[in-house]
């Protein structure tokens, strides 16, 4: 029985020594502690939270539920201080957890454990303060996810609002943080690795992140540059005007010798009429690389867009001239042909269409060769009013897709009908409205229908060009003109009873359009009926038709 006693006595001395021990880095541990606390736009404190020190610098973690729409946050330290959240460096929402940095100087952080705690293993909860006492529970089961990390379950008595408290190993070091109990047992609590909610990290793709959106507390951008440019193309389509401008701000800030927060922000200052200092930015962007060809290049395409399409107000440096130069500038640097063509798209925009068509002839055979090469070439000889080059330019685009066409052909061949109908070449424009409508039969409307039957008319087509312009009136029944065009081919072809009808309906939709009275007056001298028809005639003349006077004195003798 005395063995037994002095057995029982030296395991009890041994607890004792262990939690001696345990509570002796506890001290030094809580200068790591904080609570967190976040407030809505107004000020309004939203929740409260612990959590602890992981860096040097500011860096913590904590529970991530208290920022869910929080607008701001501050941590009070275990010396009674608060400071401000300033950015937000992570977060996983999944695993509850968050990654922040605080704005202070100088901060004492926990060391991470160098082995994760197993089944059995004693563990200490740290409350907030220096005169709190650590809390022991025993870890009862542990999980493994996202690769080595751990995710534990623990037995504890007296755990209470323990949300972001972290959970240390004997040796005083960082193995967890404490989440919210979901357990109908109030013994149990549950925490997550501190190494991975140190391990958070923002990439280019965060921006788009659920649980990151859910805050407006300020993110950090990514460390490296790489992914801080995906960042920076994904939030000008994603963040309002003032949120993408602070962006802009701390992208420059964090990468003072990248030309990439220059050039957008050039572009963005640009777009609020602010010239002068998108120059700025772009005289900065070529400070900061050796290789100026594509800030040049950027710079010609911003002047000539600004000219191009907001020439008001008027920012007097910015010239077509200066666009040309920097095109110039930008090929010198870098032979690439892209630059050639920005020269062709300056040159094409004064009006120099000639010193734009021979910039196109050199790119024809460059990488850049594709149907819009073409049709921007094609654009220089219709300016220089050179029909056979302007057409020749159209079939090369279009030659560029062989048969069967695919979708891709539609627009282009659909410009050279239009093309071949406005020099009057009929029945090939009309070739290429039949490849269009079997490309596109589901996208085709009245105008398109009533294109074809423009052609369709020129080319002596009558009976395809009636089907044409019934089928433009089947899908706008309320289009005047085109019961008008269709009374003007009844009549040329000798249907005289169907243009009277025609014109009729015609003046039942608009009894102000002349055209309607004019074919029905036209229609019916040719008839016979020469009285009815100068009445029409003469109604048409009313209404300000020009052609009236000439059919009235014919006909009206």
């Amino acid at each position: 029985m005395k063995t037994k006693f002095i057995f029982l006595s030296f395991i009890l001395c041994m607890l004792e020594l262990n939690v001696t021990h345990a509570q002796s880095w506890v001290k030094k541990a809580a200068k790591s502690v904080i609570t967190l606390k976040t407030y809505d736009a107004q000020g309004v404190l939203l929740a409260t939270a612990s959590g602890v020190f992981v860096g040097e610098q500011g860096e913590a973690i904590s529970s991530f539920a208290p920022f869910k729409g929080a607008h701001s946050a501050l941590v009070i330290d275990a010396a009674g201080k608060d400071y401000p959240v300033e950015l937000i460096l992570g977060a996983n929402e999944t695993y509850d957890v968050a990654k922040f940095r605080v704005s202070l100087k100088k901060s004492q952080p926990l060391i991470h454990a160098d082995q994760q705690a197993t089944q059995g293993t004693d563990v200490w909860i740290l409350p907030y303060g220096e005169n709190k006492k650590a809390i022991t529970g025993t870890v009862s089961k542990t999980e493994t996810f996202n690769g080595d990390n751990t995710y534990y379950t623990v037995r504890i008595k007296g755990l209470q609002n323990g949300v972001g408290m972290p959970m240390l190993n004997g040796q005083g070091q960082l193995l967890a943080i404490m989440q919210p109990s979901s357990s109908a047992d109030d013994t149990l609590s549950y925490a997550v690795s501190a190494l991975f909610a140190d391990s958070l990290h923002m990439t280019g793709l965060s921006i788009n992140d659920a649980a990151l959106r859910a805050t407006h507390i300020k993110k950090a951008l990514p460390a490296s540059l790489e992914q801080a440019q995906v960042t920076l193309f994904m939030a000008a389509s994603t963040l309002d005007s003032a949120a993408y401008a602070q962006l802009l701000d701390d992208f420059i800030t964090q990468f003072p010798s990248a030309p990439d927060g220059y050039l957008s922000r050039a572009q963005f200052v640009a777009g609020a009429d602010r010239f002068a200092d998108a120059d700025k930015d772009m005289e900065l962007a070529l400070k900061t690389q050796t290789r100026t060809d594509e800030t040049h290049f950027s710079y010609s395409r911003l002047i000539y867009q600004k000219l191009l399409y907001r020439p008001e107000p008027a920012y007097e440096p910015w010239t077509f001239d200066k666009a040309l130069q920097e095109a110039e500038l930008a090929y010198q640097a870098n032979q690439q042909p892209s630059y050639r063509q920005q020269q062709a798209y300056v040159l094409y925009a004064m009006k120099r269409y000639d010193d734009a068509s021979a910039i196109y002839e050199t790119l024809y055979n460059s990488p850049l060769r594709s149907p819009d090469l073409f049709v921007e070439a094609s654009q220089c000889k219709m300016m220089q009013a050179d029909t056979v080059a302007f057409l020749s330019l159209l079939d090369s685009a279009v030659s560029m897709f062989s048969r069967p066409y695919l979708k891709e052909a539609a627009p282009y061949i659909l410009s050279r009908a239009q093309a071949r109908l406005a020099a009057k070449k009929y029945r090939d424009a009309t070739t290429d409205l039949n490849d269009y409508e079997q490309l596109m039969a589901a996208q085709v409307n009245d105008q398109f229908y009533y294109l074809r039957f423009q052609a369709e008319q020129g080319g002596r087509l009558f009976q395809q060009a009636l089907n044409d312009i019934n089928k433009a009136i089947q899908i706008a029944p309320q289009q005047s003109l085109y019961y008008a065009e269709k009374a003007s081919l009844q009549v040329r072809v000798g249907l005289y009873d169907e243009a009277i009808e025609t014109a009729h309906e015609c003046i039942k939709i608009d009894p102000e359009y002349s055209d309607g009275h004019l074919f029905l007056g036209l229609a019916k001298c040719l008839k016979g009926q020469k009285e009815e028809g100068v009445s029409s005639l003469l109604k048409a003349k009313e209404l300000g038709d020009s052609q009236a006077d000439g059919l009235i004195e014919k006909y009206g003798k």
